[in-house]
């Protein structure tokens, strides 16, 4: 007796037919599959936007306010060196994010990975009902902006209570 799954040719050898095709053609390829020089490029993003999510958090906020601080003379503080930091940092922020999002651009086409694959929703963005999850799904930048603003936030909370002068200030 054959069933569907044998060839008329083959006796009982199975074809082996995958049960989504419309999965498997859309799956993207493993990291064996990409390769050494793919592996090494998708590394290198993944570097540059950690690097770039550092400078976001921490580099761009310490320059300007470095630079208004040697921008400022004498005791009297005057309005200049405020619009710096408030008008350059934010702008600054825009410009690394659009320099962020070009580079998971990049590593989605080294890769081939497509973030619109799959869900994967946020565990605080999941109802506490049971609901269908968010459509929105996570890119490795996702990842790598969450890891940075944990580590920032960790290095700040370790300055402020372990490293800062600790005590009020005399009066």
């Amino acid at each position: 007796m054959r069933d569907a799954t044998t060839s008329p040719g083959s006796g009982a050898q199975r074809h082996r037919t995958p049960a989504h095709p419309e999965r498997e053609r859309l799956r993207p390829p493993r990291w064996r599959e990409l390769g050494p020089g793919r592996i090494g490029a998708a590394l290198v993003l993944v570097a540059a936007m950690a690097l770039g999510s550092g400078m976001m958090w921490i580099a761009v906020p310490f320059g300007f306010i470095w630079l208004a601080s040697h921008l400022q003379q004498g005791a009297n503080p005057s309005m200049g060196p405020y619009l710096l930091i408030l008008l350059g940092v934010p702008a600054s922020m825009v410009v690394i994010g659009r320099i962020l999002a070009a580079l998971d651009r990049q590593f989605s086409r080294v890769t081939g990975y497509d973030p619109n694959d799959r869900p994967i929703p946020a565990p605080w963005q999941k109802s506490m009902r049971g609901e269908r999850g968010s459509l929105r799904k996570r890119t490795v930048l996702d990842v790598v902006m969450i890891v940075s603003v944990v580590l920032a936030g960790s290095a700040f909370a370790v300055w402020f209570f372990l490293l800062a002068h600790p005590g009020l200030p005399q009066s």
